[in-house]
């Protein structure tokens, strides 16, 4: 999508122009899109424009300063390059009624009354609203992902194991059902929110995920990212305080965020988490996540219902992780067992690797190759690359030589990250015996 592209111009120059420029792509994207598209219903034409926009303060800004009001000056910018019709367009037929619900709200905006005033942020509130409960429950994160947070296909692919031509489609079907049903959109107030809540915290965490991709957080567009997901985690939290989902994905957000300064050593080298140094670890953060994670467990347990989901399962394990900083080792066996817990409830065949791995902690690398062999042929994995390291680390210390090469080439030619390929590719030349 264009605001992609922006971003990432956006990203490579730290001075205070493109820095302004940077913050104003992650407050008022979603923003200024509504305002550009209210009018014409035409989506790739106001992203174009917008992108024409931001380009154009990258140019301008660092010569002749920083303007007093800088989403004026994109709005005014962009609708400059609207009116001009300067490049050809194509039109965004199935995003109309998205469109519809991003103009009324830019519309409105400013309007204390009614129940978007509930939300205080702009971006969540327009996030809770397509998690209207009339459209496919799997395609309402990926929805959020492109139409609000700028994703494009292929991220938001990656984020659900999904193939980007694939995930396109899907979402080209999800706008035309959205036309052609007339799904009512609108922001719910506070008490409707609870139907809504899981495909938010889906997208939220997929927003995260995608920020903390990048393990030296040196790139800015990723990690503004991690930082947008901890913010929209946090206000969910705060909004729905009950809720321990909310909950406990803000506490799997903190686990990770504490640990980020620990993932390359200080020649820049990349360290897997069993190897990094406890004590770069973020203390305090570490500690609040333990907070919020009892507290939703407290919730979870508390009625005659019990709501243990998938984020305070994964924070648990994070959690389990975490007990290396006081003890030395992680709680592997704990780890084992809730990592059975989360495939019952997800089916997830991430989840299935990660348990294998946790199983060659416990029993031995033949058991979980064992585990491991259960996933061939899970098209998911084909592409993945976590899947072909783990199998080639087990491989290798099974001593079947050949087939532990073969996996380490495969897992090297997937990972993007020049970090990790020379970690991987050191692993690789490790004599056996």
């Amino acid at each position: 999508m264009a605001d992609a592209d922006a971003s990432a111009d956006i990203g490579a120059d730290a001075g205070p122009g493109h820095a302004a420029a940077e913050a104003v792509a992650r407050r008022s994207y979603g923003k200024l899109i509504a305002l550009l598209a209210a009018r014409t219903r035409d989506l790739a034409a106001a992203e174009d424009a917008l992108a024409d926009a931001f380009a154009a303060a990258l140019a301008d800004w660092p010569r002749h300063g920083i303007p007093h009001t800088p989403e004026a000056w994109l709005l005014t910018a962009a609708r400059r390059r609207l009116i001009d019709g300067a490049r050809a367009r194509r039109t965004h037929d199935h995003a109309a009624d998205t469109l519809r619900l991003l103009g009324e709200w830019a519309q409105a905006a400013t309007d204390p009354a009614g129940p978007r005033a509930e939300i205080p942020d702009h971006r969540l509130a327009l996030m809770f609203a397509c998690a209207h409960p009339a459209i496919a429950a799997g395609m309402r994160a990926p929805l959020m992902l492109q139409t609000l947070l700028g994703f494009d296909a292929a991220a938001i692919g990656s984020a659900f194991l999904v193939a980007p031509a694939t995930m396109g489609q899907r979402l080209v079907r999800a706008k035309s059902r959205i036309r052609q049903t007339g799904i009512p959109f609108a922001v719910p107030p506070l008490a409707a929110l609870g139907e809504r809540l899981g495909a938010v915290l889906d997208a939220v965490y997929a927003c995260y995920a995608e920020g903390w991709s990048a393990p030296a957080g040196t790139d800015a567009q990723r990690r503004n990212l991690a930082e947008e997901a901890l913010w929209l985690g946090g206000l969910v939290a705060t909004l729905m305080p009950e809720e321990p989902e909310a909950l406990g994905l803000l506490a799997l957000m903190l686990f990770a965020q504490a640990r980020r300064a620990a993932r390359r050593d200080e020649a820049g080298r990349y360290v897997p988490l069993a190897e990094q140094d406890t004590t770069r670890w973020d203390a305090r953060m570490m500690d609040e996540a333990e907070r919020l994670l009892r507290r939703a467990g407290a919730l979870a347990l508390a009625g005659p219902v019990q709501r243990v989901g998938r984020f305070q399962l994964e924070a648990a394990v994070q959690s389990a992780h975490g007990v290396r900083r006081l003890r030395g080792t992680a709680d592997w066996p704990a780890i084992t067992r809730l990592y059975d817990a989360l495939h019952q409830l997800t089916g997830s065949p991430v989840v299935a690797l990660n348990r294998a791995v946790a199983l060659a902690e416990t029993q031995g690398p033949a058991p979980a190759l064992a585990a491991l062999d259960t996933l061939d042929g899970d098209a998911r994995l084909a592409d993945y690359q976590p899947y072909w390291a783990a199998r080639a680390d087990l491989l290798q210390r099974l001593g079947q030589a050949a087939a532990a090469d073969a996996a380490y080439a495969r897992a090297i030619g997937l990972e993007r990250d020049p970090a990790v390929r020379a970690f991987l590719q050191q692993r690789r030349a490790v004599p056996l015996g």
